[in-house]
């Protein structure tokens, strides 16, 4: 569970990346990059979460 919380952390922290190229390519809308601004943040927030999880269940 903790790697999947580390997945989670590490598509939160590159989607805003991603996003931001591909609006200055006038790929996608900034609408568009925004929704994915506010999707990578759950990302992040949801893998810290399972990772917070994962460790205080294994020193139990």
């Amino acid at each position: 569970m903790r790697s999947i919380g580390r997945l989670g952390q590490m598509l939160g922290l590159g989607l805003p990346a991603l996003a931001v190229v591909l609006e200055l390519n006038r790929s996608i809308s900034l609408g568009r990059m925004l929704v994915i601004l506010v999707a990578a943040v759950c990302c992040f927030w949801i893998g810290r979460i399972l990772e917070g999880l994962a460790s205080s269940s294994s020193t139990d």
